[in-house]
């Protein structure tokens, strides 16, 4: 005892980082002080790999999460850290990392030992699985930012690549409808052009008859041609009245279209200004285009073109993530007991009995044949339940003889005063 006493005695100078890993584990730490080194330092081993993968899922969630809400552009020629988004990160990095390092700490410190040695059996394994899983899932989780950071430049290279064929997708189909656009505006431009033109034709082909005419009849009058004869006759006359008729209708079909022409002119006007507005609108679209493009820097993005280009480096990274999650769960299993797990179990069964509790195996008949149960004995609730009853009793008791005592004294004044009792 004394050479035990001397043990503890001369390692009882133990480390705040150590305890801190005692914590990560999930032990008991005033039990790992009455422990042997050995046991010391495997849970130490243990706090050490929690901790661990909630520092690496910290720094992926944050990662995660910048890469997430950054602002987009290209892939190559990104613009200088974000620093609002960075501190959000850094925020929302804490706080997963400190969900992960709880969930990872939870899964470790309620996996049992098992049957106790080093091998791990199949029974131990079932009911290890449910954990298995979720840490397969958390490796998941953590293992695929890290995996893109990791491979950011090849990243970056495929991803500038495949920006620039959706922007060039995305402006082709541009081109398609602004083309398509503008060339049902030119066509209706034609046709307002066409329906002035015959207008305005109609109108000059009069003028230039009514022009000819007066050419020809002055011709005449100075006897240039006809007759040979100078002077205005009969004839002259009434072929200049004839023209000056010619020209007011002219001059009246023309008041007459004026209103047309001047429609015509105004649609015309605004259908050049709908082509010109066409044109640059296709400028703005692609800016726009280029926004949808830059706008595939995404962590889903990310992930696939690193999938893709990655070979085994992203499964390799995930394996590695995922021994360290589930590591702890396997160590367990396979750790032999030792006496921390036996001061743990002796200071259970202190607690059970200090508190009246009382396990003990209990044979149960199953329609599988017989099976060895636990029996739980809660010896204060029995107490309590026992004191109930007995109080109970002793009030029926009580109760019971306060009615006879009542029943008797009513029967004593029926008989002295009956007509005390009742009414006629």
């Amino acid at each position: 005892m004394q050479e035990i006493n001397d043990y503890l005695a001369d390692h009882q100078n133990i480390t705040k980082v150590t305890q801190r890993l005692w914590w990560c584990a999930g032990a008991d730490i005033n039990l790992l002080k009455q422990s042997p080194m050995s046991d010391r330092v495997k849970y130490a081993g243990i706090g050490g790999i929690v901790f661990c993968t909630g520092l690496l899922a910290g720094v992926s969630g944050g990662y995660a999460f910048y890469t997430i809400f950054s602002p987009k552009s290209d892939a190559i020629n990104s613009d200088p850290t974000h620093l609002p988004t960075l501190a959000l990160s850094f925020i929302f990095g804490i706080i997963w990392g400190l969900i992960i390092f709880n969930m990872d700490r939870f899964i470790v410190s309620s996996t049992g030992k098992g049957d106790g040695t080093d091998k791990i059996s199949g029974k131990e394994f079932l009911q290890a699985l449910p954990r298995i899983i979720i840490a397969i899932i958390l490796g998941f989780a953590i293992s695929a930012p890290l995996e893109i950071r990791i491979l950011k430049t090849e990243i970056d290279a495929e991803l500038q690549s495949v920006q620039d064929e959706k922007y060039q997708e995305l402006n082709a189909k541009t081109d398609t409808i602004v083309n398509l656009q503008m060339a049902n505006k030119k066509a209706d431009l034609t046709k307002v052009e066409h329906q002035i033109t015959e207008i305005e034709s109609a109108f000059e082909k009069q003028r230039l008859e009514i022009l000819n005419g007066r050419k020809r009849l002055e011709d005449e009058i100075a006897g240039r041609i006809g007759s040979g004869k100078a002077g205005e006759g009969p004839a002259a006359k009434a072929q200049k009245e004839n023209l000056n008729k010619q020209e007011q209708e002219l001059n009246e079909k023309k008041a007459a279209k004026e209103t047309e022409l001047s429609n015509l002119r105004d649609r015309m006007k605004r259908i050049t200004a709908d082509i010109d507005l066409l044109d640059k609108s296709r400028d703005e679209k692609y800016k726009m285009n280029k926004k949808v493009a830059d706008h595939l820097d995404g962590l889903m993005e990310r992930i696939h073109i690193s999938h893709e280009i990655g070979g085994v480096v992203p499964w390799l990274i995930f394996l590695v993530l995922l021994s360290i999650e589930a590591g702890p769960i396997f160590f367990k299993m396979m750790m032999s007991k030792g006496v921390y797990d036996y001061l743990v179990e002796n200071n259970k069964r202190r607690f059970e009995a200090h508190h009246g509790i009382v396990i003990s195996p209990d044979l149960v008949e199953s329609k599988d044949g017989v099976l060895v149960a636990e029996k739980v004995d809660f010896l204060e609730v029995d107490s309590v339940i026992a004191a109930k009853k007995l109080q109970l009793a002793k009030e029926n008791e009580l109760k019971a003889k306060v009615i006879t005592k009542w029943s008797a004294d009513k029967d004593a004044q029926i008989d002295q005063s009956p007509k005390d009792f009742y009414t006629e």
